[in-house]
């Protein structure tokens, strides 16, 4: 089983993470880290911070000469900006110099969290809802995404809609997909409609405003058969719900058809089943799925929380970013008085990041489900376990 937790504020020291249950043998390296941790700081609509951040991991253990030793593996990440913050996020009792505040902006965790630990300075809440926590989520990612590439698996991302434009021309194959997406400056894989994203980002930064978006995540080639359909905390589906759910700022998700299931007929909704012939090639198709194959994939690559053999595909809608240069109205939580919102440095659009974070968590999710239904303490009893049951499927579909 693999697990994490990440600690850290946003303007603290650093943030970081920990890893458990991550096999022995498999090879890691911070530049590949460190890759993904620059994706996710990339983006048309990015704010200040990033041109002050420039995010590297740094390994402080559980890897020895570039692959894992099967103990916890701990990762962290400085935060630049920590100088400017020293005497503000000191540790040390509070100088009564330091201004509270006292002011929650709407559509933050600041009022609710101010009101579950009862805490009247609300960056104690703000320090650690913040999305930077979600550098230390990719971080973790990044290794998940290793250890699924192991076994042939892709998880890649692409914007499919920004403040109401909407990507079109996308091209059906998931790997065309993400080499258009990452040639474009918004994420989107549709070149005109990248362009009518950015200049609906430019107007809502010239208002002070923000834009929210949608962004699919794809999971290519996962072996049929993970997860579990007979308890209900144990599904696929179900996780990797929760998984992208949790991601700041993420307010809906779905798999497959999704919320259009609503508009279909069960006879155009369900995909069909087929098996290919023993000699004949599999397409571009799922190797893993043991020649069964769908002609649609409206179930998303899962069935009764498990994979069906098909591509797993989640979209999830990422609302505005609540913190706006024009404040919205709201109550000072000391004095009791209407007051405008605080303003804090942040970005007009961030759903490139948003879809790079969710790369991270997905591919966190499918990772364990291959941890949980291939075992093995090694990278190599994991490969021997993958072997003998994707043996054990052909021969289920009578390909041996």
């Amino acid at each position: 089983m693999l697990r994490y937790l990440t600690a850290g504020e946003s303007h603290g020291k650093l943030i970081n993470a920990i890893i458990e249950g991550a096999p022995s043998g498999l090879p890691i390296t911070g530049e590949e880290i460190n890759m993904e941790l620059r994706r996710r700081q990339m983006g048309y609509g990015r704010g200040g911070r990033m041109k002050i951040e420039r995010d590297e991991v740094e390994i402080t253990s559980g890897v020895r000469f570039g692959k894992t030793t099967g103990a916890p593996v701990s990762l962290q990440i400085r935060n630049r900006d920590w100088e400017n913050w020293r005497t503000k996020m000191s540790i040390m009792p509070r100088n009564e110099e330091i201004q509270l505040l006292v002011h929650p902006r709407p559509g933050h965790a600041d009022l609710a969290g101010g009101l579950k630990y009862l805490e009247h300075d609300l960056r104690n809440i703000l320090e650690r809802s913040s999305a930077r926590e979600t550098a230390c989520r990719v971080a973790v990612g990044a290794i998940a995404k290793s250890l699924l590439n192991h076994f042939g698996v892709m998880v890649i991302s692409h914007v499919t809609n920004i403040g109401g434009v909407e990507a079109k021309d996308l091209s059906r194959n998931p790997v065309e997909l993400f080499r258009r997406a990452e040639h474009s400056e918004v994420r989107c894989a549709d070149r005109k409609s990248s362009e009518k994203m950015k200049a609906a980002i430019d107007k809502a930064k010239e208002n002070g405003d923000s834009l929210g978006g949608i962004f699919e995540i794809i999971v290519k080639n996962p072996l049929a058969g993970l997860g579990n359909a007979f308890h209900w905390d144990r599904k696929l589906d179900a996780k990797l719900a929760y998984a992208v759910m949790s991601i700041q700022a993420i307010k809906g998700v779905e798999i497959g058809a999704g919320f259009n299931s609503a508009d279909m007929l069960g006879s155009a909704y369900h995909d069909e089943i087929f098996l290919r012939k023993p000699n004949q090639p599999h397409k571009g198709r799922n190797p893993w799925g043991g020649g069964f194959y769908r002609m649609t994939n409206n179930a998303g690559g899962i069935e009764g929380g498990i994979t069906n053999g098909e591509n797993i595909i989640i979209r999830a809608v990422m609302k505005p970013i609540p913190t706006l240069m024009k404040p919205l109205r709201s109550v000072d939580i000391k004095t009791r008085k209407p007051f405008k919102a605080a303003i804090e440095r942040s970005d007009v659009c961030a759903v490139p990041a948003a879809a790079v974070v969710a790369e991270a968590v997905v591919a966190f999710e499918v990772a364990n489900a291959f941890m949980e239904k291939l075992g093995g303490d090694s990278l190599m009893e994991m490969e021997n376990n993958f072997k003998a049951y994707t043996e054990a499927i052909l021969k289920y579909a009578g390909r041996e």
